[in-house]
């Protein structure tokens, strides 16, 4: 049996579009904070071993998620970007992959806690296309009518991955791309390490961000891509309460069709 997959669960940030001084990842759709969904996705694509990661207000996250099994909390000391939330996992990977017998290769699978319409299936085929590749890193991607505000993935003359570009950056042609970056990734464990160590915050936010890890890894030569294994209703996120509302809409109707955690 290959080693159990690890998540991660990016959840430590405030959400300041929300105007609460609750973190977003627990402002409630359909019935339950936004983490919780993701966490119980998660659990439904078969990943039991669920790092969640915490910064601000942690204690009411730890609270919120007390009891739920399978579940650990690393904490972001200081909101230093997504690549900096990522490391702040760095040493529970690392124990987890201790005792990995040499040369196995453990999938750590990294997910935002504010994407309750992530769907098992998803996690699932993107797993499934990261072993059969031998991949060092896969994206989870979407294609969507309306890429407004995402991040687009631009690939070569050969369709394969080439980086991410953010919207802000992204010249006309690449903003008509309409694949979209999804923050849904998975890597092998220790070359996510070493690209973790290296990570530097070369931008004008002097953040870390895990955006850059992909491509760090392409360029030693290691095979990375990304597979557009997500629909377009996954590209429905949640950084203000009209969108939140909307999501809230969109999980109840998936209840609805008994489509929800599939």
């Amino acid at each position: 049996m290959p080693p159990a997959p690890i998540a991660v669960v990016l959840a430590a940030g405030k959400g300041t579009r929300m105007a609460s001084d609750l973190p977003k990842v627990l402002h409630e759709a359909a019935g339950k904070p936004l983490v919780t969904w993701v966490l119980e996705t998660l659990a439904a694509a078969g990943i039991r071993d669920r790092i969640v990661v915490v910064g601000y207000r942690a204690d009411l996250v730890e609270r919120a998620l007390a009891g739920m099994p399978g579940v650990a909390l690393a904490l972001q000391e200081q909101q230093r970007g997504t690549g900096d939330a990522v490391a702040a996992a760095a040493d529970a990977i690392r124990a987890r992959i201790a005792a990995d017998a040499f040369g196995s290769r453990r999938p750590v699978v990294i997910v935002c806690g504010d994407s309750p319409m992530l769907r098992a299936e998803s996690v699932r085929n993107l797993l499934a296309a990261w072993e059969a590749h031998g991949a060092s890193c896969l994206l989870g991607t979407a294609h969507t009518a309306d890429p407004t505000g995402l991040g687009r993935i631009v690939r070569d003359t050969a369709g394969r991955f080439e980086r991410i570009v953010e919207e802000k950056d992204a010249t006309d042609a690449e903003r008509a791309i309409d694949e979209v970056n999804m923050s849904t990734y998975v890597f092998e464990a220790r070359d996510l390490l070493r690209a973790l160590a290296d990570l530097r915050p070369d931008n004008a936010a002097g953040e870390y961000y895990i955006t850059d890890c992909p491509g760090m890894l392409l360029r030693e030569g290691l095979f990375v891509d990304a597979v557009a294994c997500l629909d377009a209703s996954e590209t429905l996120s949640v950084n203000t309460p009209e969108q939140l509302a909307a999501v809230a809409t969109a999980l109840n109707n998936r209840r609805a069709k008994g489509t929800v955690s599939t």
